[in-house]
């Protein structure tokens, strides 16, 4: 296994974890947001109050997502192990 090949498998994992990981953490952060926006503005102190849009949200948004992040794995897998067998090539 050449040290260039060890370099590409690396950072599309990262490439694949990033694209994996945006949609929910940008869901989170965007509701997050609006609701500390409402909360200034209205003056509403309630620290628990920012957790269950947030963690709403991301459940939405995995809901969404899910049937794309599994093809987009799926295809990361299949990958990865068409670069398996043609290591041994």
């Amino acid at each position: 296994m050449s040290p260039d090949l060890v370099v590409q498998l690396a950072r599309r994992s990262f490439e694949v974890t990033l694209m994996l990981s945006a949609p929910l953490l940008l869901a989170g952060l965007v509701v997050g947001l609006l609701v500390s926006i409402f909360q200034a503005v209205t003056s509403i102190q309630e620290a628990t109050l920012a957790f269950a849009p947030k963690i709403i949200a991301v459940m939405l948004a995995l809901v969404i997502f899910f049937p794309w992040m599994m093809s987009y794995m799926s295809d990361f897998t299949r990958e990865v192990f068409a670069m398996m067998a043609n290591m041994r090539k």
